[in-house]
């Protein structure tokens, strides 16, 4: 009994390998932390001893601005990384 005509697939082969892998700097991560850690603890200062502080208590209200701008820093860092 012949066997039937049926479709060869082809062979699979994969596509070249001309694209590189993207790196983040090494410096990248700990800056990242860094920015949302000083962000963390400068609106918890404010908020504990704002008033003792000199330069603080000269900013007032701005301090909210310093900290939130540190930890939004941090998150811009942060969708740098790869």
């Amino acid at each position: 009994m012949p066997k039937p005509n049926t479709r060869k697939k082809a062979v699979y082969t994969p596509p070249p390998k001309t694209q590189q892998v993207a790196v983040s700097p090494r410096w990248l991560a700990p800056a990242m932390v860094v920015a949302w850690i000083l962000g963390v603890l400068w609106i918890a200062v404010y908020y504990i001893a704002g008033t003792n502080v000199p330069v603080m208590s000269d900013l007032q209200n701005w301090n909210l601005l310093i900290g939130f701008g540190l930890i939004v820093f941090g998150v811009v860092l942060s969708t740098r990384w790869r």
